[in-house]
């Protein structure tokens, strides 16, 4: 028990240096702390950091009544931090432009860019699904921007697109593919039931021709005409390779959307057959008195499964 006492011993001198210590630390003042710094930096106005004025400042010379309540405006104060919402998410800081008393060379304007340096500014947003593959994309690279087909302030039709309808605006550039959409007495596109961008993602993609489903032709078009998809057990070669071998999906002057008429189409591939290949057969040649019904009837009155067969006996495509 004595060895014990004289351990706790010195329990009061302990006990009085702890006092003297609480005491110097509560002397210290509370400006010095890291959290009153703290205190006194966030009250700054956020507006004044890093040359951010704020989009109130911005309106009151810019009108911008198609620019609120959009999906871009509701965007930028979602994504960005309250110095840099609205119209200084896209056009940068604008303390230099409001010194310099709306100095047009002291603030960002996609439209004084190049279509590359404007699609820098809106991919820094959109990158994502859809967007994932614009870079280096077929439009990407033929100097093809956001701004070339969107306009932010200004749109004329959805996605806040530069013309009404999105074959207005492809046209300006695909009038050779748009044009053909009048060819058909029925066309989809021409009729509001598809647009461009329900086969096409001008954003990028990694099929062909900016396709969106699949890796091939065949798969996009069999997203929809699903009973073409097959596999078939008798498979038909050209139908194999691609769709387009024989339809036109743009737009054709001939039944089906074919690219060329029956049997004139078909006898691209069969030169030599059991029966006339070509009309000339019959006529020229004279090998062959059958050489009118060929022409009269076409192929397919008689070879209708001509995407594929999965009978046992469907070698030839026959109904």
């Amino acid at each position: 028990m004595g060895r014990f006492k004289r351990t706790l011993g010195p329990a009061v001198p302990i006990a009085g240096a702890l006092a003297l210590w609480i005491v110097a630390v509560a002397t210290v003042p509370a400006a010095t702390t890291p959290a009153a710094a703290t205190v006194t930096t966030g009250t700054q106005a956020p507006a004044q950091v890093n040359g951010y004025v704020g989009e109130e400042t911005c309106l009151t010379c810019h009108e911008a009544q198609s620019y609120k309540g959009t999906a871009h405006a509701f965007a930028a104060d979602e994504r960005t931090p309250a110095a840099t919402h609205g119209c200084e998410s896209c056009h940068g800081p604008g303390q230099a432009h409001v010194d310099g008393g709306g100095d047009k060379t002291k603030i960002v304007n996609p439209k004084n860019l190049t279509p590359r340096e404007a699609s820098e500014i809106c991919t820094t947003c959109h990158d994502r699904k859809e967007h994932a593959l614009w870079s280096g994309s077929q439009h990407d690279s033929r100097n093809v921007g956001c701004t070339t087909c969107h306009s932010v302030h200004t749109p004329k039709g959805p996605k806040q697109l530069k013309e009404a309808t999105e074959p207005a605006l492809c046209v300006k550039c695909h009038a050779n593919i748009v044009n053909k959409q009048h060819r058909f007495n029925h066309m989809p596109v021409r009729e509001g039931e598809l647009v461009c961008t329900s086969c096409h993602n001008v954003h990028g993609s990694a099929n062909v021709k900016l396709l969106r489903a699949g890796t091939t032709v065949d798969e996009s078009c069999t997203s929809c005409h699903t009973e073409k998809r097959g596999p078939y057990l008798w498979e038909h070669a050209p139908v194999a390779e691609s769709c387009v071998t024989c339809h036109d999906p743009h737009g054709s002057n001939n039944d089906r959307m074919l690219v060329a008429k029956q049997p004139y189409l078909c006898q691209r591939c069969h030169v030599t057959s059991r029966h006339p290949p070509t009309i000339y057969d019959g006529y020229l040649l004279k090998n062959s008195s059958n050489a009118n019904k060929i022409f009269g009837r076409s192929c397919t009155i008689c070879h209708q499964e001509i995407h594929g067969s999965n009978s046992p006996s469907g070698k030839a495509f026959l109904r």
